[in-house]
């Protein structure tokens, strides 16, 4: 006949204890909220009130707001926390890594990045009003080369702003485009 014997703290430590433990002091703002992780990843927008357009060939720091609550590196990120990070540079556009969350007065690091945001053709440059003005210098073009090979007409006159417009949308640069409510979905790394 064996024996066992329970020491008194075990007891008093047990994992449901401290998880009511841990609960209260979240509770009472003592601690972050606890919870348990659902999926590895969050989605977030841009903190920034205007749409972004960026180079895809450098890095740029901007801050995300999380747009629902989530877990990232065992953190639990509450929706509305700001998410620190940067874009960089990857193939086909840009991908945001996340470094760090800050909420109420909690900072914590954490390792996170986006799929890549493909870039496009910059949407400033290929406007109706960027199209215009590429037709008109084309034109331009085209009527002082008439007038230095020969009488200007309206061939040639056409011929530049045709030009203009094929190589101002083809020498358009590439850029991504972040739009404040579009959403950006970062996965535990």
């Amino acid at each position: 006949m064996s024996t066992t014997t329970h020491h008194p703290l075990k007891k008093i430590f047990s994992i449901s204890s401290l998880t009511t433990f841990a609960l209260i002091l979240g509770s009472l703002g003592l601690s972050p909220p606890v919870g348990l992780a659902q999926s590895r990843s969050i989605t977030a927008t841009s903190a920034q009130l205007e749409t972004l357009y960026l180079n895809n060939n450098r890095s740029y720091s901007y801050n995300l707001i999380a747009a629902n609550r989530g877990v990232i590196d065992r953190i639990v990120i509450p929706q509305g926390a700001t998410i620190v990070g940067k874009y960089v540079p990857a193939k086909g556009g840009l991908r945001y890594i996340a470094e760090a969350v800050t909420y109420d007065r909690y900072s914590y690091r954490i390792s996170a990045s986006s799929s890549v945001l493909e870039d496009v053709k910059d949407p400033r440059d290929t406007s109706a009003g960027a199209i215009a003005e590429d037709a008109a210098i084309g034109a331009a073009g085209g009527t002082i080369l008439g007038e230095i090979f020969g009488d200007a007409d309206v061939k040639e006159i056409l011929g530049g702003a045709a030009a203009g417009v094929v190589v101002g949308n083809v020498t358009a640069d590439r850029v991504v485009v972040i739009d404040p409510k579009a959403p950006i979905v970062l996965y535990d790394n």
